[in-house]
């Protein structure tokens, strides 16, 4: 298949992911990894199974269901069917005293059916270390993204603007974006790791919309079809002459995702106060993405470029109302929302490779949502964006 993952690709990546273990938990035995996108990023399949890298020896890739599609797509080394844990469990003369797992996703249920056949005394959490893993991207990963990239430019900056008539509802427009979406090569899902968090395009509200409040962790806002699936835009809302048009969705190719927002006047031009927050929203883009080199704190950058912002701008920076994300920008690849973020906390220094999305906005009372969103790759000379330098603010005709 010619979409498959290299096999030196997946042994790069449980070599680095062994040398972070070794450096950071010095004392571990297994690690059991349940994770379907951990499962594709080292194996390059995603099934029903459970991946095992012990300490010393070889990973294997036990799967339940598919087998055969897993052999069919993988170019893993070692991977085996079983019917329950038991099979993999059989496979270790001396049980390990201590497992880590992805405690951020794995069920207590399933630990469980997991610990009748591992009857292991201490278990550690295994996130921290796959997130770092993960975050720096290889060349292999990189070319997805910048061609995910081009994609999503293409998307946003033209055939966006064909979608935009008067009296279309939110839900409309976005039943029609998303087939345009597939059509250039769009991979069909926009992936989070936040828990229970359902994304189908992403956030898309015309007008008031785009500053409704959400439990979604970010600037934005949007109606959704109703309280059931808050997702998607509502069948109420429609476009009115004058309305402003937040788009703010994810792209991606084979797994690996890229994150941009624009935002359209709908038959009008910008005001002052939309114009002013727009261009300042562009500037802080611009600042982050300059200050995205390897060795770069990101709590630093946060709190440097926060602290040029005014009292007057930060009203409703990163959100409306109380609802204020405290980021300016967030990690992407096989999730849109990856590790490291640029916010309070986050100290570990940048490396040449990782990407983000920097994504300042700011909602206007009546109005809605300005400012902008791209993805960059962390370079010796700052970010590099891969989603196409358009300011961001693009008027459109008022079309029947």
């Amino acid at each position: 298949m010619s979409d498959r993952v290299p096999a030196s690709e997946l042994s790069n990546r449980l070599q680095r992911f062994r040398h972070l273990m070794d450096q950071h938990q010095s004392d571990w035995e297994l690690a059991a990894i349940f994770g379907k996108i951990n499962h594709y990023y080292f194996t390059g399949t995603m099934q029903d199974g459970v991946l095992l890298i012990p300490r010393d020896g070889d990973a294997t890739y036990w799967v339940r269901r598919s087998f055969q599609r897993a052999t069919e797509e993988s170019e893993f080394t070692d991977i085996r069917p079983m019917s329950s844990f038991r099979d993999a469990a059989s496979t270790f003369p001396t049980m390990p005293k201590t497992v880590h797992v992805e405690m951020e996703l794995l069920p207590l249920a399933g630990f469980e059916r997991f610990k009748k056949h591992f009857p292991v005394e201490q278990v550690h959490p295994i996130d921290g270390m796959i997130a770092r893993v993960r975050a720096v991207k290889s060349p292999f990963e990189l070319d997805l993204m910048r061609e995910a990239g081009h994609i999503h430019q293409r998307i946003l900056e033209q055939r966006v603007p064909e979608l935009l008539k008067l009296g279309i509802s939110e839900a409309e427009f976005a039943s029609q974006l998303y087939p345009v979406m597939i059509d250039e090569g769009h991979h069909g899902i926009a992936r989070f790791s936040m828990f229970e968090t359902e994304i189908l395009l992403g956030q898309i509200g015309f007008g008031e919309s785009s500053i409704y409040p959400t439990s979604f962790d970010g600037p934005g806002g949007n109606y959704g079809m109703n309280p059931a699936v808050p997702l998607l835009g509502s069948r109420d809302r429609r476009l009115k002459r004058g309305d402003l048009v937040f788009v703010d969705i994810g792209c991606g190719v084979n797994g690996y995702h890229t994150d941009k927002t624009m935002t359209y006047l709908f038959g009008t031009s910008a005001t002052d106060e939309m114009r002013s927050s727009h261009d300042r929203c562009v500037e802080v883009q611009n600042e982050v993405a300059r200050r995205m080199v390897p060795g770069a704190i990101p709590s630093q950058i946060y709190t440097e470029v926060i602290a040029t912002l005014d009292a007057d701008f930060l009203h409703n920076f990163m959100g409306f109302g109380d609802r204020q994300a405290r980021f300016l920008a967030h990690g992407i690849g096989l999730y849109i929302d990856e590790y490291p973020v640029i916010a309070k906390g986050f100290d570990e220094p940048l490396e040449e490779g990782m990407v983000m999305a920097i994504e300042p906005k700011r909602g206007i009372e009546h109005v809605g949502m300005v400012g902008i969103e791209n993805t960059f790759i962390v370079t010796p000379s700052g970010g590099e964006c891969i989603t196409g330098d358009h300011p961001g603010l693009m008027e459109v005709a008022c079309c029947e």
